[in-house]
C-alpha cells in the first residue's frame, strides 16, 4: 500500500470533522423537516430564541453568541425582520445597530413548540443519552451558556 493510501484511509477511518459535519446535518434536517410548515429554519428559531433571552441587542452579539458568521446573521436578521418577528431599534447608514424581538416573533416562537419538541425527541433518540450529554458538554466547555 502506498503512503498516500494510508493517508487516505486515515481520513476516511478516523477524521471527527466528517463524523461531526454528518451528524450536524442530520439533526439540523430534523428539526427543519419539523419546522418547515411555520416557514422557520432551525438557525432561525434559534436566533428568535436567543435575542429573546438576550433581550434588545445589535445583531452581531446574537452572532457572537450562537457562533454564526456575519452574513449569516445579516441574512436571517433581514428576513425576521421582513416577517415582523424582530424590529429594528436603532440604525444608521452601516446598517441596524439593535434589535429586538416582537410579539409576534414571542407568538411564532410558542406556534414551533410542538413541532420543536418533536424534533427534539428525534434528535434525541438519534444521538442517544451518551451522545446527547456529550454534546451539552462539548457545547457547555466552548462557552455556549444558555443561562447566561
Amino acid at each position: 500500500m502506498s503512503a498516500g493510501a494510508s493517508s487516505i484511509d486515515e481520513i476516511v477511518r478516523d477524521c471527527l470533522a466528517v463524523r461531526v459535519r454528518l451528524i450536524g446535518r442530520a439533526v439540523t434536517s430534523l428539526y427543519d423537516g419539523a419546522l418547515g410548515g411555520h416557514g422557520l429554519t432551525i438557525a432561525q428559531v434559534n436566533l428568535l430564541a436567543a435575542l429573546g433571552k438576550a433581550g434588545p441587542c445589535p445583531p452581531s452579539k446574537l452572532g457572537e453568541v450562537l457562533q454564526l458568521e456575519r452574513s449569516t446573521v445579516s441574512r436571517n436578521v433581514n428576513l425576521l425582520l421582513n416577517r415582523g418577528w424582530i424590529e429594528a431599534l436603532s440604525s444608521d447608514a452601516k446598517g441596524i445597530r439593535e434589535i429586538a424581538l416582537t410579539r409576534a416573533g414571542r407568538a411564532k416562537i410558542e406556534s414551533v413548540m410542538p413541532e420543536w419538541r418533536e424534533a427534539q425527541r428525534q434528535a434525541a433518540r438519534l444521538l442517544g443519552t451518551t451522545g446527547v450529554d456529550a454534546v451539552q458538554g462539548i457545547a457547555g466547555g466552548m462557552g455556549y451558556a444558555p443561562d447566561a
